[in-house]
Order: structure tokens, then sequence, then C-alpha cells
């Protein structure tokens, strides 16, 4: 029992565990949205652009989110002008401008020859050196997801099914797009030293793909997303502890275990329906 409550005396872990926490939340809440809207390749895109920014801004003596964010921020407004007109598609303008985003992140250190940051953790997700600014950004990006998801709610759902009957109800579907992608871009921002760029994407598809698994109600999706994602994050953070492999694997094959299941699930609760 000990060596189970051991990982809890130390408070890097209980800092990483509470990142998890809140990253697998906000990361459930924005992913049913995502998978609804047919984006799920855009948080693998946008993480990509984030990279390229902060090594911009290490390059221009800036911190690590001063520069992913300014360059994650204009990646999504260009996607957003980019498929405007709707001669573009969604996918094609995501790898075209998340693409050379990281390609200039890739061109400034070739340059650089000397160029000495490590950037393993944003790759690969190093939860167990989260720092008390981390703590911070994520907590900060958590709050807004959760009065944005509140207060968005109607605005959300109605462009993400009928945008046509949102025009009719008054409700400007290329402002919320557009909201929608800032708040996206700053989750995956704040969740990549969590789960890192190759693998933040499946923090947002498998909570949202595995709580549609159990329900066709749009309100428990919200609901089972958010749980979902919480649990995967902790349980992946304390298995990354024990069995000491990269956190953003371990979470990502933990989310990946329970989509699995939620297959197996789904037929069962599907005979269940007919015989009701």
């Amino acid at each position: 029992m000990e060596f189970l409550l051991e990982p809890f005396e130390y408070e890097f872990f209980r800092r990483g565990l509470l990142a998890a926490l809140m990253v697998g939340a906000s990361g459930g809440l924005i992913g049913v949205y995502v998978v609804l809207r047919g984006m799920s390749y855009v948080g693998h895109g946008l993480s990509h652009a984030a990279i390229g920014g902060a090594v911009l801004g290490f390059a221009l003596n800036l911190n690590f989110y001063a520069g992913a964010c300014t360059i994650g921020l204009l990646a999504a407004l260009a996607i957003d002008r980019i498929t405007k007109n709707n001669k573009i598609k969604l996918d094609a303008a995501i790898g075209i401008v998340t693409t050379a985003m990281f390609a200039l992140g890739v061109a400034i250190v070739s340059k650089l020859r000397n160029f000495r940051q490590n950037f393993e953790a944003a790759l690969f997700g190093n939860i167990l050196g989260i720092t008390e600014q981390d703590l911070v950004v994520i907590g900060l990006v958590t709050t807004l997801t959760l009065i944005t998801m509140f207060f968005l709610y109607r605005a959300l759902l109605f462009s993400t099914f009928d945008s046509e009957a949102a025009h009719i109800f008054g409700i400007r579907t290329e402002s919320v797009q557009l909201l929608f992608l800032f708040l996206l871009t700053l989750f995956v921002i704040a969740s990549l030293n969590v789960a890192g760029v190759t693998m933040v994407a499946a923090t947002l598809i498998a909570p949202a793909m595995t709580a549609r698994m159990l329900t066709d109600s749009f309100s428990k999706m919200i609901i089972y997303s958010a749980l979902i994602g919480s649990v995967t994050g902790m349980t992946g953070m304390y298995l990354s502890y024990i069995f000491n492999v990269a956190s953003g694997a371990t979470i990502v094959l933990f989310g990946a275990l329970l989509f699995s299941l939620s297959l197996f699930a789904k037929p069962l609760r599907n005979c269940q329906k007919g015989t009701e």
C-alpha cells in the first residue's frame, strides 16, 4: 500500500496530477466540438505551429508561451481567413498553415547553429517537470474554457449542427468559429508540456470519441467526455510515474484503452435498447 501512495508524497507529482486533471477536463470539453465539427486534425496541426512559434520566441529572447501563443493564434486566424470562402477545405488550410509555421521553426534552428534550447518536454510531454508557471497557464486556460463553454453553449450547439438555423436565430457563426479556434489554440499550447506535440491531438479526440460510444445525447456526451478526460489524465499521470514512462505516451495509451473498451460496450448498449 505504501508503494501505491508513495508518488503523492512528492510536490512535483501533485503538481503534475493537478495539471493532468485540468488538461483532461478542458480537453474533454473542447474535444466534443472538435470531433463533431470534423476538426480532428486541427489539434495536431496547431501543436506543430506552436512549436515553430516557441522556437521563434526563444530566438527573440521571449519565453515559451509568448512565442507559441503569438504564432499559434496567428495560425488559427490564418486558417479561419483561408477557409472563409469555402473554396479551400479546413484540412487543407491546416496542412498548409501549420506545417509552414513549423518549418519556420526548423529553419531558425538550422540557421542558428548554436541554438541550445531543449524542446524534448514539448515534443513528448514531461508532466513531472510541470512548474508553477505551467500550472497558472493551464489553470487560466481551463477556467476560460469552462466559462466560454457555459455562456456559448447554445451558440456552439447551433453552429456545430445547423449553421443555417444559427444564422436565423441571430448567432454570428463566423465569430463563434474564430473564438472556438482561439480557445482550441490556447488549450493546445497549455497542454504541450503534459502530452507533447506528437500526442496532444489524442487528448482532444479520445475522450470525446469514447463518450460518443457511450451515449447519443449531446449534453451527456459533454459531461462524459470531461469526466473521461479527467480520469484519463490522472490515471495516465499515475501510471507514467509507476512505470517510469513518458507522461504523454501513458496518458494517450490509457485513453486508447478506454476507447477500445467503449467499442465493446456500444453493441451491448444497443442490444439493451433493442430489448426495451
